[in-house]
């Protein structure tokens, strides 16, 4: 039972990994750059994590889904992983919200024309 919120986050990334393939977004439109800004994001919130555990504010909670496995103290497994969804997730839906937005404008100013 102590991996059920692992394997649900390695599920879930991989959901975003197979619509960011399917309609080319993120990754599957330039990887460099989408490495970039998914390392460059990763590290941020690692940042944001340690900062907040350093200062007492964050704290690991028990849970019974999780692995109970700790990078350091407080720094579970499990948040890496989701600080990656957070971010792929993130550059999917904005990615795929900003092509939605100006297939619209296009339609719109065609529409417009005619």
């Amino acid at each position: 039972m102590g991996v059920v919120y692992l394997a649900i986050l390695l599920a879930t990334l991989g959901c975003m990994l197979l619509l960011d393939w399917r309609f080319r977004l993120f990754f599957w439109r330039d990887a460099l750059s989408a490495s970039v800004v998914t390392v460059i994001g990763l590290a941020f919130f690692l940042l944001w994590d340690i900062a907040g555990i350093a200062g007492g504010i964050f704290f690991r909670g028990e849970a019974l889904v999780a692995t109970g496995i700790l990078l350091a103290p407080e720094l579970p497994i499990e948040e890496p992983i989701f600080l990656l969804f957070l971010v792929v997730c993130t550059m999917v839906v904005y990615t795929g919200a900003t092509r939605i937005l100006a297939r619209l404008r296009l339609r719109r100013g065609t529409e417009k024309a005619a």
